[in-house]
């Protein structure tokens, strides 16, 4: 195709205009481009152009946090739904728990100890339990069920201690 502008040359660029909402195409050589003030060597390139776009936003970017010791970041955890190793739930910990509590409604596990599990273990599990009550009858203003759980608790709490006082 032959440039639109000087009819001699075969056209190597094509410019597209837009005013006031109508469309234009031309087809020009570089020597009529050129004389026109359009240098389509200095044109940014797709790339280009992105890789400026998001240097732009470089700052606000922050380094993606990684387990310490196997170097997993959370996208990887989250995209696969697999730790990379036991220190990743503790580094991630913050990320994690609102996760936890969508999908179980609690953070902590509610469920039966082990029978292998120490005493301390199982007078914590059942300390805990007694505070739950302890608040739910707070909230219905049942003080004196109140003070009975919060007795039972001191108790359990002395005896875990090894205090007698």
């Amino acid at each position: 195709m032959l440039c639109q502008n000087c009819h001699k040359n075969e056209a190597t660029a094509t410019v597209t205009q837009s005013l006031n909402g109508e469309m234009s195409v031309s087809h020009l050589c570089g020597e009529c481009a050129a004389k026109l003030g359009l240098n389509f060597g200095a044109f940014p390139t797709l790339n280009s152009m992105l890789s400026d776009f998001f240097s732009d936003f470089a700052p606000m970017t922050r380094p993606v946090p990684r387990c310490p010791l196997c170097g997993a970041s959370y996208e990887e955890f989250a995209r696969t739904g697999k730790a990379g190793c036991a220190s990743c739930y503790t580094t991630f910990y913050d990320q994690l728990l609102p996760s936890l509590q969508r999908l179980h409604g609690k953070t902590r596990h509610n469920g039966k100890l082990p029978g292998s599990a120490s005493v301390k273990a199982r007078v914590a599990d059942q300390a805990e339990h007694l505070k739950q009550q302890l608040a739910e009858a707070v909230s219905k203003q049942e003080f004196e069920e109140a003070a009975k759980l919060r007795d039972q608790i001191t108790a359990l709490e002395k005896e875990d201690t090894g205090d007698d006082k």
